[in-house]
């Protein structure tokens, strides 16, 4: 069942009801925060009722299926649930950057887009604005909206929320950040990351599967896990690479990516205050070569990616 079998079967609407009742005692992410957002409380990712954007803009720098030739359709979500110190988007999802508006604002923004010709709707950060976005879609359907659905996301999610997704979301591009939950607290707030991490990105291939790619070999549906490799091996490259192929399977497609360098407070911090060395990346490349991962892009250390 896709979006718009949902929306005639008055699944849709149901599920944002649900979705909206949440948000009386926030529960959308693994903090739990229990705050009324109805009311105007904001919780640990800062977002309010309305959903808040930094922007909203063809972009042709994610993953070859992603990007196509005609970009990806990416809305910047403000806010997050995490707190990393590396953020590189430090002014959006820690400062909170962005502007305010409906849901109805935001459903013109997807099918302005849309006229654009982009190859779909990417929203990146959104799990903290998932009731938001699935108002939006709901508004934009009637107007002629029909793109896919990317949900590009840290990974930091709980199943149950993933479930109203399940029908809406077309391609899931979660991070795999961390092995090891004392990693996840020290660089990015997040108790329990691992457990719930590898919860949510099975939960992501039971509803979408493997990669599916048209013609043109842009995405229509599947599962891109991306996993960002830091210095000291503070992300533990080898264990998630070897969890992916044991329990997802070896043809997941893996974004493998070397673009780390010491932005906002990891500067300041012990072990994360350097970028990555070109060792310390071959290490995780030959990690993902022996976890029989075949599919997916690797990246020099000048950001440029090559398939594997």
């Amino acid at each position: 069942m896709n979006y718009h079998d949902l929306y005639q079967s008055g699944l849709l609407l149901s599920r944002i009801r649900e979705a909206y009742r949440r948000l009386a005692n926030c529960d959308l992410c693994p903090h739990d925060c229990g705050v009324n957002r109805i009311t105007g409380h904001r919780g640990i990712c800062g977002a309010g009722l309305k959903p808040k954007i930094a922007s909203a803009n063809v972009h042709r720098g994610e993953e070859p299926p992603i990007s196509g030739t005609k970009g990806s359709g990416t809305i910047f979500l403000s806010g997050c649930s995490l707190s990393c110190v590396f953020c590189q988007n430090f002014p959006i999802s820690q400062f909170r950057n962005g502007e305010e508006i409906t849901t109805r604002e935001l459903a013109g923004r997807m099918l302005k887009l849309q006229r654009q010709g982009v190859h779909n709707i990417n929203f990146v950060t959104p799990t903290h604005y998932l009731p938001q976005i699935l108002a939006a879609l709901w508004l934009a359907i009637p107007d002629g909206f029909t793109l896919p659905i990317v949900w590009n996301t840290s990974g930091y999610e709980i199943v149950d929320a993933l479930q109203l997704l399940d029908g809406v979301v077309s391609v899931y591009l979660p991070d795999m950040k961390y092995s090891d939950n004392a990693a996840a607290v020290q660089i990015s707030s997040a108790p329990g990351y691992t457990e719930i991490n590898r919860a949510a990105v099975v939960e992501m291939l039971r509803q979408v599967g493997h990669l599916q790619v048209n013609e043109d070999d842009v995405a229509t549906r599947g599962l891109i896990i991306r996993h960002l490799v830091l210095p000291g091996e503070r992300a533990g490259s080898r264990k998630t690479l070897s969890w992916i192929a044991k329990n997802l399977g070896q043809e997941t497609h893996i974004a493998l990516m070397s673009q780390y360098f010491p932005a906002h407070k990891a500067v300041e911090t012990a072990g994360m205050n350097r970028p990555l060395n070109h060792e310390e990346y071959e290490a995780a490349v030959a990690a993902l070569e022996d976890a029989g991962l075949k599919n997916g892009w690797v990246q020099d250390l000048d950001e440029e990616r090559g398939a594997i």
